[in-house]
């Protein structure tokens, strides 16, 4: 006789694709603690990761991250925002920031609640921050323009400034560049957002719809309409969007890229045309809409006056010399891969360049784009010891020295790099996994063929997943969840804590004691301490009487500031409380009513905690019987 047929004999697609998007997370925790079968179906990688797309909007996709989305999935609903370094034009959005020795900074990371939102991405500007929650929302604080730059990056006053710095009134409203958020605040728009991307002075926006957006001011923010990027084929649909220092540019499904400038050439003539209309309204209530005039009932929130920008389409950059791009060897690429066509499929920017990552891990950079007219003299170049293994080689960090020294690191044996970071003028190119090579870029004259990187020992082999760049320090986001920061001190950016308050000799604090005592007096540091050549792990347990481990997942640096997002891990770590926690919601779909307004304090206070919605039915409710291998397969992934 047969065997009997079991449930256990249908495809797995059936259950992974047909079955669990329609049950409740709770229902999918319980069968997996029935047997084998479906304790593995339950720990799915790929589905836990479709899953939190769905229910926080949170892909990931800024970051090299490969698994653990169940762990995530399972304490988004109570992230903790920590923002910490320079705090002038309110960047940090603290209404009372602790008392340090930097006078005009934050040397350790404090919390920053809004409360009632989940936030599930952080970017930083250069005054600013923006961050997005789970429904889609962004929250902006801080200040998001002092100056103007022109089309070739140098920065002239804009009308109306005082000592070089733009003021408004706030009877103005945000949709004065100028205008400042004191805390966080509500950006009041037609559509949900994906991801962003922030320059110096402007920040670039993808919606759900991948549609691209642009915003110069809080307050009168565009979306960019061009045939170039009305996704109608391959070449015009927008994948990625990054800003660089003064420019903006866009990742087309084909591996094109496009690129413009907000404040040069066509487009700033027709947002100063633009500006010049809305600010000519004479009707009361439609000269406050036009200017963007936050309601005193509802103080959290920016009423944006949003237009589209017809007109200035962007322009194409030439197409990257595929014929002469040599076959990168000990990829580690299965032959399926190595036989697909090679293209473009991450880019990011800085200072007037783009850097441009294939699939295959060739690194390329585009320099010369300071306007729409000077882009043209530019072309792409391949970075060969940025993506060869066998170039990279060569570098003195991987040979035995003169002296007979050993190699500082071992040279990886395979190498593919999947991702790029970019700011101002430091990029990243960096590979995944627990034997991942990160590789340093500057802005440099240097010929590509003999351009080296920068190799920092210490974050070889580390399973970095993030690295973010600020103008002089930088951070390391590891699959294990840790931020690791290293550079200039930078009024406190790196948030390794208080240097009067360290031991001498430690990263972040002085060298030693005479060094502390000539670099400090009674109003604060005169003098910063040493830059942090050793990338150290930032505590987000600062000031709390009991330390607890957090687990980092998302991190933003920029200017002279850093923020990240934080869980905490020491609540589930023993996996008894894992259940009743509600989650906060899917992704709106076209159909899904719009929730109210979430109520935001115009000064929220140190300590508040974050208000939990109910009623979704996906929370985890208490189940101990059942199959005894529950939980060996937990891990938070890289």
């Amino acid at each position: 006789m047969g065997r009997l047929a079991s449930i256990t004999d249908l495809p797995v697609e059936l259950f992974l694709d047909g079955i669990f998007p329609y049950l409740p997370v709770s229902d999918i925790l319980h069968l997996g603690q029935t047997n084998r079968f479906f304790n593995s179906l339950s720990e799915d990688e790929a589905y836990w990761h479709r899953r939190i797309q769905e229910d926080f909007n949170f892909s990931g996709s800024d970051t090299a991250r490969r698994s653990g989305w169940k762990f995530l999935y399972k304490r988004l609903s109570d992230p903790h925002l920590y923002v910490w370094g320079e705090k002038s034009h309110s960047r940090l959005g603290l209404a009372n920031p602790p008392k340090t020795s930097v006078r005009d900074g934050v040397p350790f990371p404090v919390r920053l609640d809004i409360p009632g939102v989940h936030l599930v991405s952080l970017v930083a500007g250069g005054m600013s921050f923006h961050a997005i929650d789970s429904r889609g929302d962004i929250y902006v604080w801080g200040k998001i323009l002092l100056t103007r730059p022109t089309p070739n990056s140098q920065v002239i006053p804009k009308i109306g400034v005082l000592n070089g710095e733009t003021y408004a009134l706030r009877s103005d409203g945000f949709a004065e560049a100028g205008q400042r958020a004191d805390h966080p605040m509500k950006l009041k728009l037609p559509t949900k957002f994906r991801s962003l991307s922030c320059g110096r002075l402007h920040t670039t926006g993808f919606d759900a719809e991948s549609q691209v957006w642009t915003f110069t001011s809080w307050g009168r923010p565009f979306r960019l309409s061009s045939s170039l990027i009305d996704k109608s084929s391959p070449e015009t649909t927008p994948v990625q969007v990054e800003s660089g220092w003064s420019f903006s540019a866009v990742l087309t499904d084909s591996g094109d890229v496009l690129a413009f400038w907000p404040f040069g050439g066509r487009m700033k003539a027709i947002i100063d045309r633009k500006d010049e209309e809305l600010n000519s309204i004479e009707n009361p209530e439609l000269k406050a809409a036009a200017k963007a005039r936050v309601d005193e009932n509802n103080p959290g929130v920016i009423p944006c006056h949003w237009w589209v920008m017809n007109g200035a389409d962007p322009v194409r950059l030439p197409a990257v010399p595929l014929h002469s791009l040599p076959v990168l060897r000990r990829t580690g690429l299965p032959q399926e891969q190595l036989d697909e066509d090679t293209k473009l499929v991450k880019i990011a920017a800085m200072d007037n360049c783009v850097i441009g990552l294939t699939n295959k891990g060739h690194v390329l950079r585009y320099d010369g784009l300071a306007n729409e007219v000077a882009y043209a003299r530019g072309r792409w170049e391949y970075l060969p010891y940025f993506s060869d293994l066998e170039k990279l080689q060569e570098h003195a960090i991987y040979r035995t020295s003169d002296e007979g020294a050993p190699p500082q690191v071992d040279p990886p044996q395979t190498m593919h790099i999947t991702h790029v970071s970019a700011s101002f003028q430091t990029f990243f190119a960096y590979s995944t996994g627990f034997s991942s090579t990160v590789l340093m870029g500057k802005v440099h004259s240097d010929p590509p063929e003999s351009y080296l990187p920068t190799i920092v020992p210490e974050l070889q082999n580390c399973a970095v997943i993030s690295v973010v760049v600020g103008d002089y320090h930088y951070g390391a986001l590891t699959g294990t969840g840790e931020l690791l920061t290293w550079g200039s001190f930078s009024k406190g950016a790196l948030g390794l804590g208080d240097p009067t308050k360290m031991p001498t000799g430690q990263p972040g604090g002085f060298a030693d004691s005479e060094q502390l005592r000539t670099s400090v007096n009674r109003w604060g540091i005169t003098r910063p301490p040493p830059e942090v050549r050793v990338p150290t792990a930032v505590r987000f347990d600062y000031g709390e009487r009991r330390k607890r481990e957090k687990y980092c997942f998302a991190a933003a640096a920029l200017g002279w500031h850093t923020g990240a997002l934080v869980i905490d891990v020491d609540r589930d770590e023993d996996g008894e409380d894992e259940d009743g926690v509600d989650m906060p919601g899917a992704f709106p779909s076209d159909d899904a009513p719009e929730p109210p307004e979430p109520v935001i304090e115009p000064a929220p206070k140190p300590g508040m905690v974050h208000i939990l919605p109910h009623g979704r039915g996906r929370g985890f409710t208490p189940f101990r019987i059942g199959f005894a291998g529950r939980g060996m397969n937990r891990g938070r992934g890289i």
